[in-house]
């Protein structure tokens, strides 16, 4: 901070500083992050700008190379086991048993929805990341693929989300059933049960909100002070938002769900880290979902960005603390 700054109160902190890599986590966690950071540097210094919101082809082109860099980092780390795509409600949906996994009918199940920034992660990404979810709940999964922007924006994603929950209700009762989703997932995960509410649906037994995008319009403290410091998510995601939105209002809880009536959510985990650009949603939602007396737990990774360490011991943390969950709440 220059002396000039510091004479001028405009109640913004202006900063220069140096973010470094901490001992307090795992060597692994330390290299990733090390790893990351020439690529931090070369996107704030020269930022990849999106395609004009009405240019189809170009978003067409952009999410299909999010797809395969997502595919790229969960590839070779799926857990063994039965994957099979089907169709269910009219919507693909990826089938996966793991390893150990108990697909009898009155067994329970995960319902999981991906991430992605609301536009990408579909088809192979998309069997990917609800592998490892598989993996990591070791509950029998079921993955779905749904639409997406720029072809089919908001709200044909919830849309296909409330379709496989009914579908999945008419073989399982909800007391069997657990909803899980990452980033944009999350955001789908309580969207979907605010409209399930509004939709006289009964709540699954227990939900999974990991790094989830809560508020599209990006309020949150983190959005400021951990700019540049999440070597995943190094920058807000303001394009994407208005392509899935499609002009839709940012604060409509369908859409941030962060401000809707969360009374009647079920028993929720919520799991981020502190050098996660979304971590100002997670601490907002439990606070309010405490608040409204929902049971909820949030757990926080020393220097964890947006979606872990790829494979580090801090990542098999939140697993164990996802089977404990789960036990807690499905008996």
């Amino acid at each position: 901070m220059s002396n000039d700054d510091a004479d001028t109160n405009d109640g913004v902190l202006h900063l220069d500083r140096e973010i470094r890599v901490p001992t307090s986590i795992s060597e692994r966690a330390q290299a990733s992050l090390r790893a990351a950071v020439p690529t931090v540097h070369a996107t704030l210094a020269n930022p990849v700008a999106a395609p004009p919101l009405d240019d189809k082809d170009a978003w067409r082109v952009r999410n299909a190379m999010v797809d395969e860099h997502i595919a790229s980092m969960f590839a070779g780390r799926e857990p063994l086991g039965e994957c099979e795509l089907r169709e269910i409600a009219g919507v693909p949906v990826f089938e996966i048993v793991p390893d150990g996994a108990d697909a009898s009918d009155d067994a329970p199940i995960l319902y999981d929805i991906h991430g992605g920034a609301l536009v990408a992660g579909g088809g192979e990404a998309c069997r990917l990341m609800g592998m490892s979810a598989a993996g990591r709940a070791g509950l029998h999964t079921f993955a779905i693929d749904y639409r997406m922007a720029p072809d089919h924006p908001y709200p044909a994603a919830l849309d296909d989300c409330i379709a496989v929950y009914r579908a999945l209700l008419e073989r399982w009762p909800a007391s069997r059933i657990v909803v899980d989703g990452g980033s944009a997932g999350g955001n789908l995960v309580a969207a979907l049960l605010l409209r399930a509410h509004d939709e006289g649906l009964p709540m699954p037994a227990a939900a999974m909100l990991f790094t989830p995008e809560l508020d599209l319009t990006e309020s949150g403290d983190s959005f400021d002070v951990l700019h540049g410091v999440d070597v995943v998510l190094v920058q807000r995601l303001t394009d994407t938002i208005a392509l899935y939105a499609d002009g839709h209002d940012l604060t409509h809880p369908y859409l941030s769900p962060l401000f809707g009536d969360v009374s009647h959510f079920p028993p929720t985990l919520i799991q981020a880290g502190t050098r996660d650009l979304f971590l100002s949603n997670a601490a907002r939602m439990h606070r309010k979902l405490r608040a409204a007396d929902v049971p909820a737990e949030l757990h926080v990774w020393e220097a964890m960005p947006h979606g872990g360490f790829g494979g580090a011991p801090e990542d098999i943390e939140v697993a164990v603390e996802v089977r404990k969950f789960l036990a807690r709440y499905l008996g």
